[in-house]
């Protein structure tokens, strides 16, 4: 047997590495050759294995860097006709890409248009001819290219200030600042700016600021060596600073006297902001004759920001001392929570109307303007505002719809796909593709596949797409493709209800409201039964490992094993159980147990007032994002789920209710 030359070249490169990679690379040929050929002659069992084997050999081979076993079952799956062949295609091509003529690449991306991987594939493309330095193809195909591939971009940029464009200096500076890690291949761009006189000093200092916002320390230390005069020892400071923040600060470590003394010690007071704040006015009262005017309006801008998270009642203060310091869309978000937070409806109106555009049209803040325009008495305005708010199907759009006195009502009108409307979606090959895909647990190529291949679907279409996930037991899929449709809708399947005679004896044994917790389960798994979170949770209520043990324990199961958790009758039977014990520890407060439910029971009544606040402030100024947006899609949800299941509707700001002050009574009757 021949290993492919690509083989070769890969454990030729290896070799001077020692020879146990060196046999490894051969072995892990070879067998996904023998895997191939053996199961193309059934293994010496009479039977030819079936075409899902192949390809699952053919990925093998793939993996294996195998293009001689690779190109064995491409051609016996072509042959067969199988739906999924082309995927060994694409497979080769990547193989073969550095050594493939554009001529070629172009035929087999008009060849398979159709298909998701032909986006991905053009992306390796652009890569090659930038580094091939063959522009004119290049910037042939960049506009083309349908996703967003951050190499790729620095790459056109790179290539445009090479042949002189102005607009590609200036894309070069947008990529510029950001405060995330970029690709390699960006500092090539970076480098040419720099020489260029155009990546200025200021701009330096601007990036490292949001590097060090983020903590990104790796990162703002790579930037700042393109200062001059900062050496390892300088760069050792942000790592005292990261660590221990205030003996940084109480010990005057770091001198005033210098631009990275300064951007430093200010590091230091926004990390300790996080956590003392006042600790930190103290030291800022001994310190603040250091900086110049801007960087004290900065200071006071990033201080309010942490001071609005934590419901400083005065954190709007603190803005105001900002004085003209640009403020970032964080920064604004949470100067317009802090306003609602105080009930100051001017001041929020105010804060909206200074964001960008873009921000002012999200749906939040359409809500939030209305309503500061209503307690402002200027009715006519903001029902303008709600009634076209109204319209969508969204936590928004409920709470418009009930601000303007209609509760919503009978559930609204269902399209039904018809018989041949689910056969022409189940005709569609990248359907097929995408199911067959599943069949195989390819998810992650699945998910692509059926993305790709419903991209340009109506609604009725969509809702036809939707019916067959659904009847594919794929209801993550049904969810989000239902989700889609902008005039027609089929909220049966937007809103599920998989598994309901098991979940219905938990529910009522824990006596909780049924609409509630399937909203939560729709927002935590989708139904996905071995979803899995990247913090660990499991399973259709995504329970966490230390959870379900002290479930376990305080349910008195001695025989629980961890594997456990990812049985759908555990996990169930674990979710209602925690989900009830956040309600009582929540006083009856849906909106905070389900906030408990997402972020820990500790933390629901620290995010309470003084006061009795509206549920709807409460669930907008939550502190972690995460939890924030879970809160308002449960809720949201279980309105949607009491009319599909028939049960009582309460309006969404009744679910919301009020929380109460802190230390005030609670009145469980309260919804």
């Amino acid at each position: 047997m021949q290993l492919s030359k690509v083989g070769i070249a890969q454990a030729s490169g290896l070799r001077r590495t020692g020879k146990t990679k060196w046999v490894e690379v051969c072995r892990m040929a070879c067998a996904s050759f023998l895997m191939v050929a053996g199961l193309l002659l059934g293994n010496g069992s009479g039977h030819a294995a079936g075409p899902d084997d192949i390809f699952l050999s053919a990925r093998a081979a793939y993996n294996a860097r195998n293009l001689n076993a690779l190109t064995t079952a491409s051609r016996n799956l072509h042959a067969q006709h199988y739906i999924l062949a082309p995927y060994t295609d694409y497979w080769r091509f990547l193989l073969e890409l550095n050594q493939a003529s554009n001529q070629s690449v172009r035929q087999f991306l008009d060849q398979y248009k159709d298909a998701p991987f032909a986006d991905r594939l053009r992306g390796e493309w652009l890569k090659v001819l930038a580094r091939r330095q063959e522009w004119e193809t290049f910037f042939e195909e960049y506009p083309k290219l349908q996703r967003e591939d951050m190499a790729v971009n620095c790459y056109a940029a790179d290539g445009g200030i090479q042949q002189g464009l102005e607009s590609a200096v200036n894309a070069g500076k947008a990529l510029w600042m950001t405060g995330n890690e970029l690709p390699a291949n960006c500092d090539a761009v970076f480098d040419r700016l720099q020489k260029g006189g155009v990546l200025r000093e200021e701009d330096i200092w601007a990036r490292t600021r949001l590097l060090l916002q983020g903590s990104r320390i790796t990162v703002a230390k790579s930037v700042l060596q393109r200062l001059p005069g900062i050496d390892k020892n300088n760069l050792k400071l942000l790592d005292r600073v990261y660590q221990n923040p205030q003996k940084v600060l109480e010990n005057r470590q770091i001198s005033f006297k210098s631009r990275l003394g300064k951007e430093l010690n200010l590091y230091a007071l926004e990390r300790l902001s996080r956590s003392q704040p006042a600790l930190v006015l103290d030291l800022w009262e001994k310190i603040h004759g250091n900086f110049e005017v801007a960087d004290r309006d900065y200071f006071w801008g990033r201080f309010a920001l942490h001071a609005a998270r934590k419901h400083d009642p005065a954190a709007l203060t603190y803005f105001q001392r900002a004085g003209n310091a640009v403020l970032d869309n964080d920064q604004r978000e949470w100067k317009a929570r802090a306003a609602m937070r105080a009930g100051d409806w001017k001041a929020l109106q105010e804060a909206i109307a200074a964001m960008p555009e873009s921000l002012q049209a999200e749906q939040v803040w359409q809500y939030w303007k209305a309503r500061a325009l209503k307690e402002q008495k200027q009715i006519v305005a903001a029902n303008l505002i709600l009634v076209k708010l109204a319209k969508e199907n969204t936590y928004y759009g409920l709470l418009a719809e009930e601000e303007m006195g209609d509760a919503l009502g009978a559930a609204p009108e269902r399209y039904r796909a018809s018989a041949d409307e689910v056969r022409a979606v189940l005709d569609n090959p990248g359907i097929q593709r995408a199911l067959a895909l599943r069949r195989l647990e390819m998810r992650w190529e699945s998910r692509e596949e059926w993305r790709f291949a419903s991209r340009d679907f109506d609604d009725k279409q969509l809702i036809a797409a939707a019916e067959v996930a659904f009847r594919e037991g794929w209801y993550d899929i049904a969810i989000n493709t239902a989700d889609r449709t902008k005039l027609l809708h089929d909220f049966a399947l937007r809103y599920p209800t998989p598994y309901r005679d098991l979940m219905q004896g938990y529910v009522a044994d824990n006596a909780l409201d049924e609409a509630w917790v399937y909203g939560l389960i729709r927002q935590e798994s989708r139904f996905v039964s071995w979803a899995k979170s990247v913090v660990g949770a499991s399973g259709l209520m995504q329970v966490m490992p230390e959870t379900a043990k002290w479930i376990a324990k305080r349910m008195g199961m001695r025989d629980y094993k961890p594997a456990m958790i990812n049985q759908l009758d555990t996990n169930l039977k674990f979710g209602t159980h925690y989900l009830r014990y956040t309600m009582d520890r929540m006083d009856q407060q849906p909106l905070m147990a389900t906030a408990a439910y997402n972020a820990g029971p500790g933390r629901p009544k620290r995010w309470a007032s003084d006061q009795p606040l509206e549920g709807a402030v409460y669930a907008e100024t939550i502190p972690f994002s995460e939890t924030r947006d879970y809160v308002k899609k449960v809720l949201s949800n279980s309105i949607y789920y009491s009319h599909q299941l028939g049960t009582q509707s309460q309006t969404l700001k009744q679910r919301l209710g009020v929380v109460p002050g802190v230390g005030a009574p609670v009145n469980p009757e309260q919804d």
